[in-house]
């Protein structure tokens, strides 16, 4: 459910798994595209799609008799998509969160959210999660993911039905952890980004990339959340890719923030595309409020996103505070 770049390249790896895979698009046009064309030519448009999928934009017919379904929409719009489409989905579906995000006022994890709406119990919400490029999956190079879930059978279920020549699911019961670490990295990829794009260099990076590892550690283990997730794909993995590759929507918009954009440009450079980490630094910050988790980095990132800082008054915020061990 979601036509966008993740959620049709996931789309691609189901079908050359051998899976019946029906896509879900928002707009009829982009449906018609890709069943008369098999490309989507605003998300992949390099990729041919296997001729095995299927597009419609009825969400009614997509989940009609769908015994997994997976759920690419962005986070912040996930319930009120969730909402028509729950009376369609089947009594003992899995249902699977692809996205990576926490629901502002809510403060809710995807799964979370999942639960909440359509009222599955977490045996049936799985999520999939990792150092996954949309673009570098659609063309079939060589990456690995988490698929995390409650109910061991089920994601040793998903685990199969994802397994390509060039796509390596890994199977984890550590649900928390394996959504905790998606929406941050996306706010210290946007950090990347602005340090980037004042000339900073490659030690810069290392020492946010590593502090900000630090950070998603603090939170996730007060949440419950197990170290040795978020050291492993889900983590480490995701926030390594997420910070360093120029395809990062996140680092991106945090570069043109650093070259002295305003929100508002770095906005029409990315397309009118909202880089998830812009939201995200604002739940993370509250989610982390709540449990007394003191994370520097995001705050920056949420002072010049939505407070006015500048980059270069975040940078010396952040070298300016006390000295610790680490």
């Amino acid at each position: 459910m979601g036509a966008g770049a993740w959620g049709t390249a996931l789309a691609k790896v189901l079908a050359d798994a051998g899976n019946d895979v029906t896509l879900w698009a928002r707009r009829t046009e982009l449906a018609d595209e890709i069943n008369d064309s098999h490309r989507s030519s605003n998300y992949l448009a390099d990729v041919e799609l296997p001729k095995t999928i299927r597009a419609t934009a009825d969400p009614a017919e997509a989940l009609s008799g769908a015994c997994t379904v997976l759920f690419a929409v962005p986070s912040q719009t996930l319930r009120t998509n969730l909402e028509p489409w729950r009376d369609h989905l089947g009594g003992d579906t899995t249902l699977v969160s692809v996205a990576k995000g926490i629901e502002l006022n809510t403060l809710m994890r995807m799964s979370q959210v999942i639960m909440q709406v359509t009222g599955a119990g977490p045996e049936r919400v799985a999520v999939v999660t990792g150092p996954n490029l949309a673009s570098e999956i659609g063309d079939e190079q060589p990456a690995a993911t988490v698929v995390a879930c409650a109910d061991s059978g089920r994601a040793v279920t998903l685990q199969r039905a994802f397994s390509t020549g060039y796509f390596r699911p890994y199977t984890n019961s550590d649900v928390v952890g394996a959504e905790i670490g998606a929406p941050d990295k996306n706010v210290i990829a946007l950090a990347c980004g602005m340090a980037a794009g004042v000339g900073l260099g490659e030690n810069t990076a290392a020492a946010i990339i590593t502090r900000g590892l630090a950070e998603i550690m603090r939170l996730g283990i007060a949440l419950g959340a197990k170290g040795a997730t978020l050291a492993g794909l889900a983590g480490v993995g995701d926030l390594v890719a997420t910070c360093t590759s120029p395809r990062s929507r996140n680092r991106a918009f945090g570069e043109r923030l650093g070259w002295g954009g305003t929100m508002e440009s770095a906005l029409e450079a990315a397309g009118g595309h909202v880089a998830e980490g812009v939201t995200s630094c604002q739940s993370v910050l509250a989610l982390a409020s709540s449990y007394d988790v003191e994370m520097p980095l995001t705050d920056a990132v949420n002072r010049v996103c939505h407070k006015g800082l500048s980059v270069y008054e975040a940078v010396a915020l952040l070298l300016g505070r006390s000295t610790k061990s680490e």
